[in-house]
């Protein structure tokens, strides 16, 4: 009953570019399956109501289908691809962006007790699990402000903070939480994150970021690795080989100087590792993504 409604309420306002008239909700709709695509995945929540979706994140490979939903606690480079789509039954899912902000607010709130005890260690920074229906309940309840906009800009607040709470108090809580605590493992990480993401371009020692982010070196390599699944150099290369791609489709003819943009000093070894990394070299892929519509970076990962 819930899919159903769910499928129904994508369907009709699904737009080209994923977003809605509530800030911080995406849809997704997708006609055919398509070839793995590199991107950030943002900080997010997304629930599958028909197709299936396939992420992967390093080594590890998550899968999830209607009735399923991700949770990205932080924004890291993923390869993700819908496997099941087709024009007469598309790929459909529904997006919310995580605001650490609002989490801690709601830890702030929550009574003695109310918060399920965490077990041990820093949790992956994705996450699936199927969707309990409280939490497919407050989706469908966000979904029909879309056609209610008088009460949209009061409920829709009220609606999102129900499913963070569902989420916090849900099977893959201890995740979300430490998107609010800033003294959590994993904010500790989303910091060393950015620092990479920021200065992807300049060569830096493992030892220097662990020292940034308040851990020791090795503490600080076992926790990026849960979060990642990425050692913080593999990290770096994903980050410098995606901005690569993004710098190719508007200077494909300048591929040795935007190889150095992203910090390779070596020609071969950016065309080498791009080769791997997207299966073509810069040059051919470049043409490529000149004839190729892009889907919003991190949009629904």
């Amino acid at each position: 009953m819930h899919l159903d409604e769910l499928r129904a309420l994508l369907t009709r306002h699904a737009r080209p570019d994923w977003t809605t008239a509530i800030d911080g909700v995406l849809i997704s709709r997708v006609d055919r399956p398509d070839p793995p695509a590199f991107s950030m995945s943002g900080t997010v929540l997304a629930v599958i109501a028909q197709g299936t979706k396939r992420l992967a994140l390093g080594e590890r490979v998550f899968e999830y289908g209607p009735g399923q939903y991700l949770v990205a606690s932080v924004d890291l480079p993923v390869t993700g691809q819908f496997t099941q789509a087709e024009p007469e039954r598309p790929a459909l899912g529904f997006g919310l962006v995580l605001d650490p902000s609002a989490v801690a607010e709601l830890l702030l709130q929550a009574g003695p007790g109310d918060i399920p005890r965490a077990g041990g260690g820093t949790p992956s920074g994705i996450a699936v699990n199927d969707a309990p229906p409280a939490l497919l309940d407050a989706v469908l309840r966000l979904l029909r402000l879309l056609d209610e906009p008088r009460d949209r800009a009061v409920l829709a607040p009220l609606v999102k903070r129900e499913i963070l709470w569902r989420l916090i108090t849900g099977e893959q809580g201890a995740t979300v939480r430490q998107l609010g605590l800033a003294d959590s493992g994993l904010s500790h990480i989303s910091r060393a994150v950015r620092w990479i993401r920021e200065h992807y371009a300049q060569p830096f020692r493992v030892e220097e970021v662990a020292r940034m982010s308040g851990m020791s070196v090795s503490a600080f390599y076992r926790n990026f690795q849960a979060v990642t699944a990425m050692s913080p150099i593999q990290f770096q290369k994903q980050i410098r080989l995606q901005e690569a791609r993004l710098l190719l489709a508007t200077h494909p003819g300048d591929v040795t100087g935007v190889g150095q943009r992203v910090g390779y000093d070596n020609p071969s070894q950016f065309s080498r590792e791009y080769r791997r990394q997207f299966g073509a070299p810069p040059s051919r892929d470049a043409l490529h993504l000149r004839h190729t519509a892009r889907t919003p970076a991190g949009a629904l990962t």
